[in-house]
C-alpha cells in the first residue's frame, strides 16, 4: 500500500460498480427478497471503509478501496453471510487508517469489529522459512479457532493479493509473500476444505516462484485444449448413453489438474511421468446426480463397462475426508482409446457434496432471517488445532505437532462397534485410545488390530478396525512419548508421567544430553551439570538444571535447543571444541545464495535456502563464528553474531538461530545392542527384517554359538533421526515379536 497526500480526490467509478456487484452476487443466493437490505448494509459499510482510506492508493495506482473489495467479491464464491463480507470490505481498516475497532462496532456491530480487529493482528505475521515465528502463527490459529470468519476472509484477501503481487516492484518480497502463501495459507484453506481457494493460492505462488516451470506447464496445458473440449463433450455423450434413463443426472463436467499439483507429481520420484500428458489423472469426469444410492448405482454401471483400474477406487461417501469432501473416485481404462491412452479419472457425488467439495466448511454456514450466520460446526481438524494451543507448548515443539497433527495427511479408523475415528497419519494404537478417552491410553495394555494383536507402536491404516484391551494396574509409560503422533496423547502421557516418573526423566535426559555431546565435543556431563549452570542468561541452581534433563527426557526439548542458548565460552570451558565432520554434503554444495562470506559460504534460514539476506556490519559475521542469529527489520532479513550487541536489543520474538551451509552437524544415532536368543534357521533374516521395518539400519553384526542351542548377536545400528528412545522402543518390538530372544542389552548409544 502507498499513501500519498498531494492526491485530494480520486475516481471511484470502478469501485462503485464492485460495490454493485457484491450487492447482486449476494442478492443471488439471499433471494431477491433481501435485495433492499442488503443494498443497505453493503453499501454502507462501502462507503464507511471508502472514506476511512481516503486517499490510499495500491501499488497499481487504483484507489486502495479495491483490494477489499475485489476480495469480498472473490469471497461470494463461498456463499458467505452478510457479516462476512461485511468484515472482508472493512478488513484493512483498522491497521490502516485512524478508524478503531470501537468505530466499527458503533456503526456495524460487534462481530464485525471483532473479525476486523482478528484480521488487523493477522497482517503482521510474516513468513520466516522453516522456522516461521511461532508467536504470528499461533495467534493466527487462536483467531481461527475463535471464528472462521476470520480465516476465510483472510485467505480471499490473501488471493487477490497473489493476483495483484506482480505491481510490488521488490523481487524479494514477491517471493516471501509466495512462500508464505504456500506454506501456510494454502495447507489451511485445503484443511478447510476450500479447494477452489487452495488450488488459486497454489497456482499464483508457483507462477512467482518457479516462473520458468510454470510457464512449461501452463503451455503444455494449451497445447491440449483441443483434446480437452473434444474430450468432455464426447464423455458427456458416451455417459449419458451407457448410464440408465431412470438414473437422474443432474451434470457431467470435468476438470483438469492444476498447475502446482502437475508439476509435483511430475517431480515425485515413484513416478516416471516425463510430459503433462503422460498423468493418469490429468482429466477427471465428474458426474453430479440427485442422491447417495445413484452415486452407487453409476459406479456399478460403469466399473461394468469400463475396465477399473486395481487400487484406483476410494469410497469417500462412506469414509469422508476430515474436512468434510465426500465423493466415489475410481480410473477406469478404455474411455476414448483412440484418443487418449491413458485411464481417466471419475468422480461421482450428489449436489450437496460436489458444494461442499467446492466451499468445504463455509457450506455449513446457516442463515438466520437477518441475514447473519451461526458460527461454522467445528470440525476435527479445528478441534485438533485447539488441542494443541491449549498445551501452551514452545517453539520447535508446537511446530512438530502442527505439522504432525494439522498439515499432515489423515486416516480413518474405526472402533469396535464402527464408529469412525479420524487420526493424522502415523498414527498408532496409544493415539487411538486417548482420542477415545484418557483413561483407555492410560490403562492401555493390549492393541488388537483387525482382530490380531499388534505392538502398540504399530502405524494405523485407512479401514482398520482397532481394540483396545485395557488393565486398571498398567499406566503410560515415557516410551510411548516416542512414537505417539497426536497433541492429545503426548500432553495426557506428559501430564500422567511428569506426576509419577520425574526420577527416570532426569535420567533419560542425562543419557540423552550426554550421548549428544560425547557424539558432538568427545566430552560428557560432570556430576554438576556445569554446562547448564547458565542457559539463556540465568544462572541455574541444580533443581532447575535437573529440569532441563527432564525436558530433554519427556522429548519436549532436543540438545541442540539447549546448546544454542548456552554462551560459546561456557560451551568452550566445559567440553572444548566441537568435532566437525570433513566431509561436505554435495547437495550443499550446488546451492549458492546472493550474499556469501569471503570464504564463499552462504547462510541457511531455517532449512530455506532461497531466503534473501544481509551480513550486519555491526558485528561482521563470518563463517568462522559458527553461532550466529537472523533477525527481521524492514522486511529485511540481517545475520549477526550470535554474542553482537545489536542483536541483543532486537525483541526475542524477531530473531532466531542461522547456520552456515558448511555446518554438517551429525544427526542420527548409532548405538551397539547385544541379543541373546534361542537359535532357530531363519532367525537372522526375522531380525533384519524387523530392522528394516522400524528405519534402523545395520553397519556390522557378529554372532558367537553358544550353550544348549542358543546364540549371542552383537548388532551396531544407525538411526537417522536424533530419537534417543530409539532403543526402547526396539527392546519393546524384539520382546513383542521375537519369541526366541532371552535377553537383550545396550552397550553403547552415541
Amino acid at each position: 500500500m502507498t499513501i500519498s497526500p498531494t492526491i485530494t480526490s480520486l475516481d471511484y467509478t470502478t469501485s462503485d460498480i464492485l460495490a454493485n456487484e457484491i450487492i447482486n452476487g449476494m442478492t443471488e443466493y439471499f433471494g431477491e427478497e433481501k435485495r433492499e437490505e442488503i443494498q443497505s448494509i453493503i453499501w454502507q459499510t462501502y462507503i464507511f471503509a471508502r472514506e476511512a482510506h481516503d486517499t490510499q492508493i495500491r501499488k497499481s495506482g487504483e484507489p486502495y478501496i479495491t483490494h477489499p473489495l475485489e476480495a469480498a467479491k472473490l469471497l461470494l464464491r463461498l456463499r458467505p453471510d452478510i457479516v462476512t463480507v461485511q468484515s472482508c470490505i472493512l478488513h484493512d481498516v483498522i491497521e490502516d487508517t485512524p478508524k478503531s475497532q470501537a468505530d466499527i462496532e458503533k456503526l456495524f456491530g460487534k462481530s464485525v469489529a471483532e473479525i476486523c480487529q482478528w484480521l488487523s493482528k493477522l497482517s503482521n505475521i510474516k513468513y520466516r522459512g522453516e522456522e516461521r515465528t511461532i508467536e504470528s502463527l499461533r495467534k493466527m490459529l487462536i483467531a481461527m479457532v475463535s471464528d472462521l470468519r476470520v480465516i476465510i476472509v483472510k485467505l480471499a484477501d490473501r488471493l487477490h493479493n497473489m493476483q495483484t503481487l506482480d505491481h510490488h516492484p521488490d523481487p524479494a518480497k514477491r517471493e516471501r509473500i509466495a512462500l508464505e502463501t504456500l506454506n501456510i495459507y494454502a495447507p489451511i484453506a485445503d484443511r478447510l476444505g476450500i479447494f477452489e481457494f487452495k488450488e488459486a493460492l497454489e497456482t499464483e505462488c508457483f507462477r512467482i516462484l518457479y516462473p520458468s516451470e510454470y510457464l512449461r506447464i501452463t503451455q503444455e496445458l494449451a497445447s491440449l485444449k483441443e483434446e480437452q473440449d473434444f474430450f468432455i463433450n464426447k464423455a458427456r455423450e458416451l455417459i449419458r448413453w451407457v448410464i440408465n434413463a431412470e438414473v437422474p443426472i443432474l451434470d457431467i463436467s470435468y476438470r483438469i489438474k492444476a498447475p502446482f499439483s502437475i508439476q509435483r507429481k511430475l517431480s515425485r520420484k515413484e513416478y516416471s511421468y516425463t510430459h503433462t500428458r503422460d498423468l493418469y489423472d490429468l482429466f477427471a469426469i465428474r458426474i453430479i446426480t440427485d442422491d447417495i444410492r445413484h452415486c452407487y448405482e453409476i459406479l456399478w454401471v460403469l466399473h461394468n463397462v469400463f475396465v477399473p483400474m486395481p487400487n484406483r477406487f476410494k469410497d469417500y461417501i462412506a469414509l469422508p475426508k476430515e474436512n468434510g469432501y465426500q465423493s466415489l473416485h475410481t480410473t477406469v481404462v478404455g474411455l476414448f482409446p483412440d484418443l487418449r491412452s491413458q485411464p481417466t479419472e471419475i468422480q461421482i457425488r450428489t449436489k450437496e457434496m460436489h458444494i461442499q467439495a467446492e466451499v468445504g466448511i463455509a457450506a455449513h454456514f446457516e442463515y438466520s432471517e437477518t441475514g447473519k450466520s451461526q458460527k461454522s460446526k467445528d470440525s476435527y481438524w479445528v478441534q485438533t488445532i485447539k488441542d494443541i494451543i491449549d498445551t501452551e507448548q514452545g517453539g520447535g515443539e508446537f511446530m512438530h505437532e502442527m505439522k504432525m497433527n494439522v498439515f499432515s495427511d489423515q486416516i480413518f479408523v474405526f472402533t469396535p462397534r464402527g464408529d469412525i475415528i479420524t487420526l493424522p497419519k502415523w498414527s498408532t494404537p496409544i493415539d487411538f485410545a486417548y482420542s477415545i478417552h484418557s483413561n483407555i491410553g492410560n490403562t492401555a495394555s493390549i492393541a488388537k488390530v483387525n482382530g490380531h494383536v499388534v505392538p502398540l507402536d504399530y502405524k494405523l491404516h485407512n479401514g482398520e478396525s482397532i481394540e483396545i484391551i485395557t488393565d486398571k494396574n498398567r499406566k503410560p509409560k515415557p516410551i510411548w512419548l516416542s512414537f505417539v503422533a497426536t497433541a492429545k496423547a503426548r500432553e495426557y502421557i506428559r501430564q500422567f508421567i511428569n506426576r509419577e516418573e520425574r526420577s527416570f526423566f532426569i535420567e533419560k535426559g542425562r543419557t540423552i544430553l550426554n550421548a549428544y555431546l560425547i557424539k558432538n565435543y568427545a566430552h560428557g556431563l560432570d556430576k554438576e551439570l556445569s554446562i547448564l549452570r547458565n542457559v539463556d542468561g540465568h544462572n541455574l541452581d541444580m533443581k532447575e538444571r535437573d529440569d532441563i534433563l527432564v525436558q530433554l527426557g519427556n522429548l519436549s526439548r532436543k540438545p541442540t535447543s539447549i546448546l544454542r542458548v548456552i554462551h560459546d565460552e561456557i560451551i568452550h570451558t566445559e567440553l572444548g571444541e566441537k568435532i566437525w565432520d570433513e566431509k561436505v554434503d554435495t547437495e550443499k554444495k550446488k546451492i549458492r545464495e546472493d550474499k556469501e562470506d569471503s570464504n564463499g559460504v552462504h547462510v541457511i534460514i531455517g532449512k530455506a535456502r532461497n531466503i534473501p539476506y544481509k551480513l550486519a556490519k555491526c558485528c561482521e559475521p563470518t563463517s568462522k563464528n559458527r553461532k550466529i542469529v537472523w533477525a527481521i527489520w524492514q522486511w529485511v532479513i540481517t545475520i549477526h553474531r550470535f554474542d553482537c550487541e545489536n542483536i541483543k536489543k532486537v525483541e526475542l520474538e524477531r530473531r532466531m538461530l542461522a547456520k552456515w551451509s558448511d555446518d554438517t552437524e551429525n544427526t542420527g544415532i548409532v548405538f551397539e545392542i547385544e541379543c541373546t536368543l534361542r537359535d532357530k534357521r531363519g532367525l537372522l533374516m526375522e531380525l533384519t527384517t524387523l530392522l528394516f521395518q522400524m528405519g534402523i539400519s545395520i553397519k556390522s553384526v557378529v554372532t558367537t554359538d553358544l550353550e544348549n542351542w542358543q546364540v549371542r548377536d552383537i548388532f551396531v545400528l544407525e538411526y537417522n533421526e536424533d530419537d534417543y528412545y530409539i532403543y526402547d522402543r526396539l527392546e519393546a518390538r524384539l520382546r513383542f515379536e521375537v519369541k526366541e530372544l532371552i535377553d537383550i542389552k545396550l552397550n553403547s548409544m552415541n
